[in-house]
């Protein structure tokens, strides 16, 4: 299997562009201006795009390796639909508004592009991380927890019950 190689600084100007021309289109179709913000390629794992809040700071994060291995697509459909967020944030307020919600999926239909909510991508050759899976079972079933799961249920944060028999899901001996 190769490992695939991040988009070069060429393919990083397109979508650099292809996100300011997004956020421009936004500014004429909703008449009022809306900034450039941050663009950087530092996402890994499975997904292609995702814009970002923290405290007042917003920025739109890119998976360079996703983007390579299906540059035209995410072109198309990734870059859109991170502004779309963007914009949606800064019309509706991020916390008043389900992410992939109706504001969203209008602002989407604005921009002429399908409101999907994820890409169905082959990311063999693409680094990600893979879930580490912790066995539990109830009385009737087996679960397996991720590792986010398995540690609040070792801190005491959070405990699980099985919908069907109600009964307690704890982890099993190895």
């Amino acid at each position: 299997m190769s490992i695939i190689e991040p988009i070069d600084t060429e393919q990083q100007t397109l979508v650099l562009n292809s996100t300011h021309h997004y956020i421009a289109l936004a500014s004429e179709i909703f008449g009022r201006p809306f900034e450039n913000i941050p663009v950087n390629f530092s996402l890994t794992g499975r997904a292609a795009g995702m814009y970002h809040v923290y405290r007042q700071e917003r920025y739109i994060r890119y998976n360079p390796f996703i983007f390579s291995k299906y540059f035209a697509d995410n072109l198309r459909q990734t870059v859109p639909h991170e502004v779309a967020h963007y914009v949606a944030d800064m019309l509706y307020g991020i916390k008043n508004i389900r992410a992939h919600g109706k504001e969203w999926k209008k602002i989407m239909r604005t921009f002429g592009v399908e409101a999907k909510t994820y890409c169905d991508y082959d990311l063999q050759g693409t680094p990600h991380r893979q879930q580490r899976r912790f066995m539990y079972a109830c009385r009737c079933r087996d679960y397996q927890l991720t590792t986010r799961r398995h540690n609040m249920i070792l801190r005491g944060q959070r405990s699980y019950q099985c919908p069907t028999c109600h009964g307690r899901i704890t982890q099993k001996d190895d």
